[in-house]
Parts: structure tokens; C-alpha cells; sequence
């Protein structure tokens, strides 16, 4: 589903990413692990289209990501990929609701298809009744959950997570991986999630660990 060849990446005489190669199945969750400053968020925003390699090739679905550029690019990330953060970049002015469907708005989707699907995904991830809350008014947990329902909104493809429990304490983070595996199990995506903690990444199909810009 995700074929990533010979990535390479330079910041300056920096050399972050040095000829990696990674592969992912529809419906896998991979999670990739290493010490900060491995190159782990720079290989995940560049599988996400938000930085770009210096040298190599990315592949999903038969679609070779690395000859997009401009408006192609920006909707096929739109339509194909879901993005999880450690810091929820959640929209303090808009309801939950909204935040959730603002990816399906940028897509052009139906104003009451957006909601009723934002409405469905709130209810799965333990948010019901939430739906007219602003961020500030919800815990962290929650924040983090209306963020998985943004990324689920659009039925991408794959999900790319960074440090997505990097600011919960252990039972959530525990949850929320939880919630990764029954998600994959009902909608068939796949998951790449990038973390810290080896205990919850061995609870993914498989650990992968980078050091120094390299798969080991």
C-alpha cells in the first residue's frame, strides 16, 4: 500500500535521513521508535507530503507522491491522508464539530454529510455530546480524540500519528493506541506512528527503530 525508497534528507550539512526504505500494508499499524534526533517526524512528514526529499521515491496506492506538486498535491493529501499530532492544532474558535469536519469542508464534501459522518466518529471515540464544546472546554484527552475524528473524517488511506500520546498520561496513551487497533479493525486504514514509548509502539503490528537517520 506505502512503498518508501531511498529517502534521504539534508538540512544544511546535516544529514537527517540517510537511504531509508520503509513498506506498509493496507490495514497494518507500524509504529517507529528511536531516541530524538533519529529522523523519525522528518521521515513522517515527508511520507505525509508536508516536507519533501531530498533524493528517493514514495508510492501509495500506485500513486508516486514524490511527482505531485501544488493543488494535485494538496488534494490528494487532503482525500488520502490523515494527520495526528502531539499538539492537537485544534481550532480555538470553532465547536468540536467544526474542527472535525474542516477537512471535509476544504474536500468539498456536503455540509450535513460532514456533520452526520463528524457526528458518527465523535460518537465512536467516546465523544458524544461534545460536539458543540470549543477545544478549551474539553480535557487533553478529548482534544486528542477530536483530533483522531479530523483525521478519520476523510476516510484516508493511511494515518500518520507523531508522538500522539506525547502529552497524555499513561492510561490514555494506552487508550488511545487501543483505539488505533479497533479503528483499524472496523475501517481497514493503516496506521504509521511515530513515539517514544516501546511499550505502547509493541502493542503495533510492528516496531521499527530508527537511529542517526537510518532503519536499523
Amino acid at each position: 500500500m506505502l512503498q518508501a525508497a531511498h529517502i534521504s534528507k539534508k538540512y544544511g550539512s546535516l544529514e537527517v535521513l540517510k537511504d531509508v526504505n520503509l513498506s506498509l500494508s493496507r490495514g497494518e499499524i507500524v509504529s517507529i521508535v528511536g531516541s530524538s534526533g533519529a529522523g523519525k517526524s522528518t521521515l513522517l512528514h515527508i511520507l505525509g507530503t508536508l516536507d519533501q526529499a531530498d533524493s528517493g521515491s514514495i508510492q501509495l496506492n500506485g500513486t508516486a507522491l514524490h511527482t505531485l506538486t501544488g493543488a494535485a498535491l494538496a488534494t490528494f493529501r487532503n482525500r488520502n491522508l490523515g494527520f495526528i499530532f502531539q499538539f492537537h492544532h485544534l481550532l480555538p474558535e470553532f465547536t468540536a464539530l467544526e474542527n472535525v469536519c474542516i477537512p471535509a469542508w476544504i474536500a468539498g464534501t456536503d455540509k450535513q454529510q460532514c456533520e452526520e459522518r463528524a457526528v458518527f466518529l465523535m460518537g465512536k471515540l467516546g465523544l458524544g455530546g461534545k460536539e458543540r464544546n470549543r477545544p478549551g472546554e474539553l480535557s487533553g484527552g478529548e482534544q486528542q480524540r477530536v483530533a483522531v475524528a479530523r483525521a478519520l473524517i476523510n476516510q484516508p488511506e493511511l494515518v500518520l500519528a507523531d508522538e500522539p500520546t506525547g502529552n497524555l498520561d499513561s492510561k490514555h496513551a494506552r487508550e488511545l493506541h487501543d483505539l488505533f487497533l479497533s479503528l483499524r479493525a472496523e475501517f481497514q486504514q493503516s496506521f504509521l506512528i511515530v513515539t517514544h514509548n516501546r511499550e505502547l509502539a509493541a502493542m503495533s503490528d510492528r516496531m521499527l527503530e530508527m537511529k542517526d537517520g537510518q532503519m536499523l
